[in-house]
């Protein structure tokens, strides 16, 4: 398992947008490579002040949605994460 750090674009969206004060971090510095879906979404909500809605959340990897936040995921510089909160509508 490789402990390399990597650098992706991280998009927000909605609540995750105004809560974090900016639509995307071009640059953002993930610790591993190799990371379980909940500790990565767990060190977004820390740093981007998200975790008033951590548990309503929803990450994507490259347009893929992270259905089991258990799964340990690959991620490459120059990926893209995004993290969206549930959207109502009527």
């Amino acid at each position: 398992m490789s402990s390399s750090s990597v650098r992706v674009k991280l998009l927000f969206f909605a609540k995750s947008r105004e809560l974090a004060g900016k639509s995307n971090v071009e640059d953002f510095l993930v610790p591993q490579a190799e990371i379980r879906c909940s500790e990565l979404l767990d060190l977004i909500c820390a740093q981007f002040n998200l975790s008033i809605i951590r548990h309503n959340l929803i990450l994507a990897h490259n347009e893929q949605y992270c259905d089991d936040l258990s799964e340990t995921i690959r991620i490459h510089n120059g990926d893209e994460l995004a993290v969206i909160p549930p959207i109502s509508g009527g």
